[in-house]
């Protein structure tokens, strides 16, 4: 396994983070059939920890907080915990009644009070907002987060997608006040997706913050040819809302990144992968694993050196997309929830 610092901080994780949104309760929860158990993920984690990976992410909102449960539970029993990263995000509601969800101070403590209790840990390491909180002035925000730092619920802060003049107000704000301020962005990346490669990306190098993509395989898409099918495709209807199936420049990108892995005798998984490493800003791309080979698959791209004309292969058919929500329905201020119960 590889290591890095993430962003300008000491802190030192793995090249690649289990994202545990995979893992939980599906009768609880947004999600869909494809979830996996306690025992059924027991390996994952373990053949994770096996491989060297310290570096997990989880929310509040993962299957209801089960998630968070069973990603702490695994973790107590196979990991020392000074040796491992553990991050959790908060911002989408747990239940439908006012202060139950956004980034207001009553929230996020609440938050952080919850998930440290699923979580059976005394802190976590990075913990994130997972949206931007439109009702609440950020000033509330990044205090509350600063103060959560200071009580030592959490060791660093991160944020999840937004739009980059939000992120740089929201530094800019944490600045001005001496509160602490974000060490990481979580964000959607992807050869399908490649948005913030205009602003987000260069503005977390400016300002020395590590990038850790969320679906940096789109939801699976990029790793099968085009037409080929999985019971979470079939099923999940976020991702379906983030990537158009029927579109024909990602049809293409998928052929051009098939045609690169075969040359190489390398997993279109691994290959797309690899493509994150070669953005300086990509700390720890964000991987799911619900079956034995992806977590092999996954470090198998860090042995992956793309070539100039691979990269340019898998970027060459890439179109602009027009960024809206960055994927997750942000509470109107009207709303108490806006996510089936």
């Amino acid at each position: 396994m590889k290591f890095t610092r993430l962003g300008r901080s000491g802190l030192m994780v793995s090249q690649l983070c289990l994202g545990c949104m995979t893992y939980g309760d599906t009768s609880k929860g947004w999600h869909g059939d494809w979830l996996l158990d306690e025992e059924a993920s027991a390996p994952f984690f373990r053949r994770a920890l096996e491989a060297g990976i310290n570096f997990f992410d989880t929310a509040n909102a993962y299957a209801g907080g089960t998630s968070e449960e069973i990603t702490g539970k695994h973790l107590r029993a196979m990991a020392q915990r000074d040796e491992i990263v553990v991050a959790t995000k908060a911002y989408l509601p747990w239940r439908g009644a006012p202060n139950t969800a956004g980034l207001s101070r009553k929230a996020l403590i609440q938050a952080i009070d919850d998930s440290l209790t699923r979580l059976g840990m005394d802190y976590v390491d990075l913990f994130q907002i997972h949206r931007w909180d439109h009702a609440t002035p950020i000033e509330e925000t990044m205090e509350a987060l600063h103060d959560i730092v200071k009580a030592g619920k959490a060791r660093y802060l991160g944020a999840s997608s937004m739009f980059a003049w939000q992120f740089a107000k929201a530094q800019a704000t944490a600045r001005a006040h001496g509160w602490t301020p974000f060490i990481s962005m979580q964000n959607q990346l992807n050869l399908l997706y490649r948005e913030e490669e205009r602003e987000m990306l260069p503005l977390c190098a400016d300002e020395g913050v590590g990038v850790i993509p969320w679906s940096p395989l789109a939801r699976g898409r990029l790793t099968r040819p085009v037409g080929e099918s999985t019971v979470r495709s079939e099923t999940d209807g976020f991702g379906k809302r983030l990537y158009d199936d029927e579109s024909e420049v990602d049809h293409a990108i998928i052929a051009s990144l098939e045609e690169v892995a075969k040359a190489r005798g390398a997993k279109m998984a691994s290959v797309a992968l690899a493509w994150h490493f070669t953005r300086p800003q990509v700390a720890a791309p964000i991987i799911g694993a619900t079956k034995p080979h992806h977590i092999d698959d996954a470090v198998a791209a860090l042995d992956i050196t793309l070539s100039e004309p691979e990269i340019s292969a898998l970027e060459a058919k890439y179109r602009a997309k027009f960024p809206t929500d960055m994927g997750m329905p942000m509470p109107a201020q009207d709303k108490v929830s806006v996510l089936p119960e």
